[in-house]
């Protein structure tokens, strides 16, 4: 038998073949997709660690420590992080570590107590630490000022009279923080809706009495009218005010006496505390119990210390609205413009441009649209709108100033490119032979747009709303000139006509995360909290896309038949 030698040509060839067949581009896409994946998945990974591992309650430890001058002081707190140093970093800050010792471990403790110490976290080095204990008796105060306090409890006062020491002033303790939260939650609803709602009444009345003074209306009648009407809501603010006193007596009336890790007792009022616990003292349920209630405090209670305590509500509630009417000034505006792109216009060159010019705004920076909308929506037609109707507000601007419907708009015009190409392949998806029937049964051009063709191109309109959302709730960089606010002192959303403020200012978790992540004194203890807060945001994103991809779904199968 003979064998047909092998040529040097083959290989080569045979390479050029399993090219052409297009099996490399298929391995090549699939490795891109799956490295993606890795990466989308270990990102929110992290993020779920990072930030929702900030909510467990914490062991409180207590050690001693020697620092670089030979000082022994005792350290209570709760280990946050590990990490291994060079040697030579650590005697470049005096210390010497011992020979031979290449890296060094070291703990990130949360001393608290930043009232007494002046900080809120401490490196040690694990060389120089001493014993490691975790008393039950240590617990930690939650505070609306100053951070978390740590230490033990000497004991529960009352007006400065002592009410318990020793073994049951913890029980006490806890009875009294109870009736202290309760009394909180009601100073907190008098101030923002009863207060709240006097002071909008009567800086409407303020409003509308320069008004008349302005248009030469303001008659003695008229001007009797008001000051009666403000003598009233002064009345019911003055009545508010007296039980706002009772109640903040009330709640100032208990305070505790706790000893901290140096030693010294600190008098601490019961008003200042959210919340005390033990750690150390809790099991495996009481700590899961404790847990959600961290979480519920996270997504529905308003932030504190500077945006790196409490909650983000405002937050949320602020993105989810801005989407929304975001989405409502959207949707018509490019439905429209595609329907005539598609419909109505000649297809010939400057329809061409139109759909160049389209598509080039989808990729202008976002910034761009913000400094846009800054000059040309915030101080002209803003400004033009405050001088036709709310003149009387002046120089004070009401729509001339940055809120929430310049930031929807901005956003509008952002997304804009995305829904009108969209809709356009929804459009060019409809076969012909279909709006030929309808106007063969006699039906007008709009009555087979409006019955027929965008019910059948309302999958590719969605996908349009789905594509716009997600990068609409994302994007920071505009909002930060025509609308967000580190702080809103009030919802644009409330129970003061017209319910609905679109010229207030609002929250935004994008920019909440870049305010706590880079803006905050404090970034030891933002950094947990800028995880969770982007593992949130994700997790609004997908629950608006998901709402989205439910309706287009429904829309399809609705007229899958007819396509």
């Amino acid at each position: 038998m003979q064998t047909t030698p092998t040529t040097n040509d083959e290989a080569p060839l045979r390479f050029k073949t399993w090219v052409a067949s297009g099996d490399p581009w298929i391995w090549i896409t699939g490795s891109g997709v799956t490295i993606s994946l890795i990466a989308v998945v270990g990102l929110l990974l992290l993020m779920a660690i990072r930030g929702m591992g900030h909510f467990w309650p914490s062991d409180v430890m207590r050690t001693s420590y020697q620092d670089a001058n030979g000082t022994t002081t005792v350290i209570v707190g709760e280990l946050v992080e590990s990490e291994e140093v060079t040697a030579a970093r650590v005697r470049d800050s005096g210390y010497q570590p011992a020979d031979g010792k290449t890296f060094l471990r070291r703990d990130l403790i949360k001393i608290g107590n930043r009232d007494a110490f002046s900080q809120d976290f401490r490196w040690l080095l694990v060389d120089r630490m001493g014993p490691v204990s975790y008393p039950k008796e240590l617990l930690v105060l939650e505070r609306r000022e100053w951070g978390n306090a740590y230490g033990a409890l000497v004991a529960v006062k009352e007006n400065g009279q002592l009410v318990a020491s020793g073994n049951s002033a913890w029980a006490e303790l806890q009875r009294r923080v109870e009736r202290t939260h309760s009394l909180f939650t009601e100073i907190h609803g008098i101030e923002k809706s009863e207060i709240g709602a006097i002071n909008y009444a009567i800086e409407r009345l303020r409003l509308k009495e320069r008004g008349l003074e302005r248009t030469g209306q303001l008659t003695a009648v008229a001007a009797l009218e008001i000051k009666e009407d403000r003598a009233k809501y002064q009345a019911d603010y003055s009545d508010v005010q007296k039980r706002l006193g009772v109640l903040y007596a009330e709640i100032r009336r208990d305070s505790i006496t706790l000893r901290i890790s140096d030693g010294s007792e600190r008098e601490i009022s019961l008003a200042k505390v959210v919340r005390v616990y033990r750690p150390n003292d809790m099991g495996v349920v009481a700590k899961i119990r404790f847990y959600c209630e961290k979480l519920w405090e996270f997504v529905s209670d308003e932030p504190r210390e500077s945006n790196t305590e409490g909650g983000i509500f405002p937050a949320i509630f602020g993105t989810v609205l801005m989407v929304v009417v975001m989405s409502i000034l959207v949707m018509p505006l490019g439905v429209m413009a595609a329907v005539y792109l598609r419909e109505y216009a000649k297809q010939g060159l400057l329809t061409r441009l139109v759909r160049i010019a389209v598509n080039n705004l989808a990729g202008v920076p976002s910034v761009v649209y913000g400094v846009f909308g800054l000059g040309f929506f915030v101080y002209f037609m803003g400004g033009r709108i405050d001088q036709l109707f709310f003149s009387e507000a002046l120089p004070a601007p009401t729509f001339g100033t940055p809120g929430l419907l310049w930031s929807s708009v901005v956003l509008a015009l952002l997304t804009l490119p995305v829904v009108i190409v969209s809709t356009e392949e929804g459009l060019t998806r409809i076969p012909r032979s279909i709006r030929e029937g309808s106007l063969a049964l006699g039906a007008t051009q709009a009555e087979t747009l409006w019955r027929v063709v965008l019910p059948m191109a309302a999958p590719g309109i969605m996908t349009g709303l789905i594509l716009s959302v997600a990068r609409a709730a994302g994007e920071v960089a505009p909002l930060m000139m025509v609308g967000v606010v580190k702080l809103a002192p009030s919802l644009p959303l409330d129970s003061n006509f017209p319910f609905l403020h679109l010229d207030r200012k609002f929250m935004h978790m994008g920019f909440h995360i870049y305010d706590v992540g880079f803006q905050s004194p404090n970034v030891e203890a933002a950094r947990p909290l800028v995880y969770a807060t982007a593992l949130l945001l994700v997790v609004v994103v997908i629950v608006l896309n998901i709402a989205a991809i439910h309706m287009r779904n429904r829309l399809r199968e609705r007229y899958r038949g007819a396509e």
